[in-house]
């Protein structure tokens, strides 16, 4: 059995998204790790005051191919735990044969699936500036308590946001959504890893409509899927109040179905 975890974290988040996740993991005997997007590693306080144009260059192929290296570079095959645009990262990962279990919470557009209405809507302040493929694109704190942590007590919106949030790269959205992602994804792989796809029922990022809709195509592959709804938990459900059950889920689903492991180096 693995006793690795790779944590991949979505948009306008960093590694920190997943310091409560890691510090649970690690103290049940798991290594786990949170690699960053390539350059949005640091401080997200230092990141929002200083977006880096550098970030403008990586779209889904360019980051999927950079946690590619690091999941091959690893000494066993690691479960893999994505959240948001980290959850089709995820799935990208497990097409290519990659880990031993996969879980995919609140996944972005992933493609071939159509969008939900709530993504539609909250990618429109991206998707709509025509101009933003070439831009680095900073979430408001309205946007961020009314739609992306719509879960978390009102209390606590300023200090998670302060905490957690970091700009992101127009280019993600729009290669994305409109572009194609890292390319096509094989519904019906014989050598996809098992995987676990979890909704929210008050994501406003991520329609639990539409992680069922992947679900539906990624049932076709040879190996395990599932569905699991929250119906309480919206798109910030990996830090809100509750988290852990999440967690452990999580994690507990991956380890019953995981795959044979084996080294990857």
């Amino acid at each position: 059995m693995s006793k690795t975890i790779v944590l991949i974290h979505g948009a306008w988040l960093n590694s920190r998204s997943w310091e409560h996740w890691k510090t649970r993991y690690e103290s049940q005997g798991y290594s786990a790790i949170a690699p960053d997007w390539p350059g949005d590693e640091g401080d997200p306080a230092d990141l929002r005051a200083h977006p880096r144009k550098a970030l403008t260059k990586f779209g889904p192929k360019e980051i999927v191919d950079h946690y590619e290296k690091i999941i091959r570079a690893l000494p066993e095959r690691p479960i893999l735990i994505g959240h948001s645009a980290g959850g089709v990262w995820v799935q990208y990962l497990l097409d290519k044969g990659l880990g031993v279990a996969g879980v995919a919470i609140d996944p972005a557009p992933t493609p071939g699936v159509g969008l939900g209405p709530q993504a539609v809507v909250s990618a429109f302040p991206v998707l709509g500036d025509p101009f933003s493929g070439g831009k680095m694109k900073s979430m408001t704190r309205k946007f961020f308590r009314t739609r992306f942590a719509n879960g978390l007590p009102a209390e606590f919106a300023d200090e998670h946001y302060d905490r957690y949030i970091v700009p992101t790269a127009g280019k993600v959205y729009w290669d994305g959504v409109i572009g194609g992602g890292a390319g096509k994804i094989t519904w019906n792989s014989k050598v996809r890893p098992p995987l676990l796809l979890i909704a929210g029922g008050k994501d406003l990022i991520a329609d639990a409509s539409m992680t069922k809709a992947i679900y539906d195509h990624q049932k076709k592959a040879a190996s395990e899927t599932a569905f699991k709804l929250f119906e309480d938990r919206s798109h910030w459900t990996c830090a809100e109040p509750g988290w852990e059950t999440v967690a452990d889920f999580a994690l507990s689903w991956a380890v019953k179905h995981t795959a044979p492991a084996a080294v990857t180096a």
